[in-house]
């Protein structure tokens, strides 16, 4: 079989399962959220913490839990860190550095997962299980926990609540993530990933010597960091180490766990809104963009250049052997164009095109399916400037699900869009005016400049991947990089959240004759031509002096 079509039956095969997987998942989702029932464990959960789960909230006091919550998380995970020299099964690691404590606290927390460390050489038992994979979990229901209130302000009207954050929170780990979870953990575990709280074994010879092995709870973190859509490995070599992901069918298992959620909360939305055509135009939207970047990355990483790539059968520098072309391509853009951050091949060492490949799909806001709920709602908010576009066009006040779209939504939306981009350009223009960041650059020329783009790119928008040529373990990157994350996480919850609060309160507009019907084809060209011209008006400049120079020059 050739490896263009190998990669061909693998997107075939994931396709059919997400296909299958869509309908039940998304109803499911919806229960859950629209639920009044708690369960046992849920209520003890809400004792321990003194919430009622029952009390509606209005934006201010839903955005006061997300923040408090989080605050707290990343204050837990840090000390957890400072302190990993004193607990038991630290399997004999010092204490974590105060710089990148803090830079792994806050990535974490940030369902980010950047990572400056070898974690195999860094992080015990301890903080592995109970700090980074817990946070895992509970930051991944953070982020569909936003895009709920927010599916709510468009579901609701004449009142400005929505939801309880803490019932969102609770429900989300306990009935969705955990669930799948402890399914997928199995599966992984029968591809060969491995799942034990073993020691440091010394195992081989290598060059006369032996290499030394620690074991972990592999599989488990495993599942949740492409479940949740984290990104963070136990590994250095992320989901490339054969103890994380095995073989070529663990590969394909881990790519439809980065993208089954993401997918399935259209459904979700559009069962929450009450009209599952509008959660079809959104799926549409995400599909085509996901589909046209695999198409165009796998050409351009099977496109031979030469005898060496003709006998490699594509571009093989930095990819494993046991996924080729085909399944290295495909976790590539799954994990770019969500806020996964998981990387089965270094991007570094992509075509010049492929790099960009990655980079604009980042760029574009991870929402084609994007993170786990923040896809969703970054693509509503896309939604809304789409609509905005069009009442521009027809000298008609937009409207979007029923609600106007004013000044006011407006002006969030496009602060929302905005922050985003503004610290990923200005962190990476800062690294290049100093004297110090630039010598953190393995490579110098457009592939030196793409190495500290893309890190500003992939902590902003809550991704964590890199492009492996960057020694990023420094005061400069750790501290930037964790600025970069928080604020690219938080500041856009806010606007969020106080968008929902403000459609929440409208009152529905009836439909009439000029009303744009955005569950049409037509809307879902006009959402994605949006989505391309926003995210190219952005960022083609800085493309050009990167990853579109290195292709060029090729």
């Amino acid at each position: 079989m050739s490896p263009v079509l190998a990669g061909v039956l693998q997107l075939l095969a994931l396709v059919v399962a997400l296909g299958l997987s869509y309908r039940p998942l998304g109803d499911h989702m919806a229960k859950v959220y629209s639920s009044e029932r708690h369960y046992r464990p849920e209520r003890w959960i809400y004792r321990a913490i003194g919430a009622n789960p029952s009390a509606e909230m209005r934006w201010p006091a839903y955005l006061r839990g997300v923040l408090a919550f989080s605050a707290v998380s990343v204050l837990f995970l840090y000390l957890l860190q400072r302190v990993q020299g004193s607990l038991p099964g630290s399997l004999g690691f010092v204490s974590i550095d105060p710089d990148q404590a803090f830079n792994t606290a806050a990535s974490f927390v940030a369902n980010t997962n950047w990572q400056s460390y070898y974690g195999e050489q860094a992080m015990g038992h301890v903080v592995q299980t109970g700090g980074l994979a817990v946070q895992n979990f509970v930051s991944a229901a953070v982020g569909m926990a936003v895009a709920v209130a927010l599916v709510r302000g468009f579901a609701r009207s004449r009142t400005g609540e929505l939801g309880n954050f803490w019932a969102d929170l609770v429900r989300g780990t306990v009935r969705i993530l955990l669930p799948i979870s402890v399914v997928g953990a199995l599966v992984l575990v029968a591809c060969g990933a491995i799942q034990n709280f073993s020691g440091i074994h010394e195992v081989g010879q290598f060059t006369g010597g032996t290499q030394q092995w620690n074991g972990g709870a592999v599989a488990s973190q495993e599942v949740i960091k492409e479940l949740g859509t984290n990104g963070g490995g136990y590994f250095n070599a992320n989901s490339a180490h054969p103890f994380e992901n095995p073989n070529g069918l663990s590969n394909l298992f881990e790519i439809y766990l980065i993208l089954v959620i993401p997918f399935a909360l259209t459904r979700t939305f559009g069962r929450m809104v009450g009209s599952l055509k509008q959660g079809y135009a959104i799926l549409g939207t995400m599909a085509a963009i996901w589909l046209g970047f695999t198409a165009l990355m796998m050409w351009t990483e099977f496109a031979h250049h030469g005898p060496a790539f003709d006998l490699a059968g594509g571009a093989m520098e930095g990819k494993e052997t046991r996924f080729g072309i085909g399944g290295s391509s495909l976790f590539a853009v799954a994990t770019t164009l969500t806020s996964t951050g998981a990387v089965n091949s270094f991007h570094s060492s992509y075509t010049g095109f492929g790099g960009g490949i990655t980079m604009l799909g980042m760029q574009l806001g991870e929402i084609a399916p994007g993170g786990v709920g923040s896809g969703l709602y970054g693509m509503l908010i896309m939604a809304i400037i789409a609509v905005f576009l069009a009442g521009l066009m027809v000298g008609r006040t937009p409207e979007y699900l029923g609600k106007k779209i004013g000044t006011r939504e407006i002006k969030f939306a496009a602060c929302y869009i905005l922050i985003t981009p503004a610290l990923v350009l200005c962190f990476t223009a800062a690294s290049f005016v100093l004297d110090t960041p630039a010598h953190s650059m393995t490579n110098s020329g457009a592939h030196g400049f793409s190495e500290i783009l893309y890190a500003y790119t992939s902590g902003a928008n809550n991704n964590g991947s890199a492009f492996a040529g960057l020694n990023a373990d420094t005061q400069w990157f750790n501290t930037t990089l964790g600025i970069a994350m928080l604020l690219g996480r938080f500041l856009p919850m806010v606007f969020v959240l106080a968008l929902a609060g403000s459609l929440a309160e409208q009152k529905p507009v009836p439909e009439t004759a000029g009303t744009l019907r955005t569950e049409k084809p037509l809307f879902t060209g006009l959402l994605i031509g949006t989505i391309m011209i926003v995210a190219g008006l952005t960022y083609f400049p800085a493309l050009a002096l990167g990853p579109l120079a290195e292709g060029l020059a090729a």
